[in-house]
């Protein structure tokens, strides 16, 4: 019986490992906006996955629509030091700012807390023999990775997301524009 359960956990680790490791590109391949990518609208978009598959490239669309992972430490947010916002590569919605990112080694970018409750959605994730919890976007319900209780204060969490469906924008970029905007409004 012990081999039997020894064999099994060595066949389901062998899996999820095939499932991280197996998959090609370090690099996001540029996100096809669509008429439903907004950084400001809060609407909630109601897609086909079919619809998604047209517009996502194919590594975004195997993370954000089939729940797929990509490898580790190949995200190019992973390390990063950028101050900005990080974005729903696929909608749009506002998940994550800089300062809540922090290095936890677990080869994905991690983060303490999302921008408010309402840009994420969680989920009980029993996938492969596991008890987790699932990230989605709280706007397109695309799936982000999961969130787990080991992180550091103040919250204790680490939402360990798939960079591929991560969108940024640094804040000074995000400030000119914001600067553009107002000095256009108040000539006009």
């Amino acid at each position: 019986m012990k081999q039997r359960i020894t064999l099994l956990l060595c066949s389901m680790s062998a899996f999820v490992l095939m499932n991280c490791y197996g998959q090609s590109s370090s690099k996001k391949q540029p996100v096809q906006k669509s008429e439903v990518y907004s950084r400001t609208d809060t609407t909630k978009v109601n897609v086909s996955n079919q619809d998604w598959k047209k517009l996502l490239s194919p590594e975004v669309y195997d993370v954000a629509r089939l729940k797929g992972t990509e490898r580790p430490f190949t995200s190019e947010y992973e390390h990063s030091k950028e101050i900005g916002t990080f974005y729903c590569a696929v909608c749009g919605n506002p998940l994550f700012r800089s300062n809540a990112k922090y290095e936890s080694g677990c080869g994905w970018p991690s983060f303490f807390e999302p921008i408010n409750k309402k840009s994420i959605i969680e989920a009980q994730d029993n996938t492969l023999g596991m008890r987790r919890i699932e990230v989605m976007c709280g706007r397109c319900k695309s799936h982000l990775g999961h969130v787990f209780d080991d992180g550091p204060p103040p919250t204790g969490l680490r939402y360990c997301i798939n960079g591929v469906v991560l969108d940024f924008e640094k804040a000074k970029t995000a400030e000119k524009k914001f600067n553009t905007k107002k000095k256009t409004n108040t000539e006009g």
